[in-house]
């Protein structure tokens, strides 16, 4: 297994916007095998490409029970939402933090096959939240900007001093986060 390095709330490569794939060739689904290995290690459900520092709309998900049910979504689009839902969200990105988020139960999106070719689909619960957390970080965007800007600032702090003592929370003690 090959790993990627996740980065950190507050580095400000989260705040990147990912650029379309163009390229459908090995090297993106090497790519993407790396990230889910990455997920699945860290205990994630989802991962999106700039969360490892790659400016690529790719995102990598697995909401299934047996952890055996991977989706790779390329250059993804929500282009329909339906009935709000308030969750409760983490990230792979603000370790050991959880908050409630409003998203949608019910989505309709695009998203692009390993070979280019766009297809249409639909997701609810659980995996609907997840395409709406890791679509965000595609567009610079992290589950904390729905919090209050205090909540916020007080994470990005607690998470700079635990990172400076060594002590930033770790795949063993966090439960899976999206």
């Amino acid at each position: 297994m090959s790993t990627l390095e996740i980065l950190h709330f507050p580095d400000p490569r989260l705040r990147q916007i990912a650029e379309e794939i163009t390229v459908f060739d090995e090297e993106l689904v090497s790519l993407a095998h790396k990230m889910l290995d990455t997920m699945y290690i860290s205990k994630g459900i989802g991962l999106a490409a700039i969360q490892v520092n790659i400016k690529k709309r790719l995102v990598v998900i697995d909401v299934s029970e047996k952890r055996d049910k991977p989706l790779f979504l390329i250059n993804p689009i929500i282009y329909e939402k339906n009935n709000k839902i308030e969750s409760e969200e983490g990230c792979l990105s603000v370790p050991g933090f959880y908050d409630k988020v409003e998203r949608y139960n019910n989505i309709k999106y695009k998203s692009s096959d390993f070979d280019g070719n766009i297809k249409a689909y639909q997701a609810e619960g659980l995996l609907a939240v997840c395409i709406q957390h890791e679509i965000d970080h595609l567009n610079g965007k992290l589950f904390v900007d729905y919090l209050s800007d205090l909540k916020r600032d007080r994470i990005a702090k607690k998470i700079q001093k635990l990172s400076v003592q060594g002590k930033l929370p770790t795949r063993k003690d966090v439960p899976y986060s999206i």
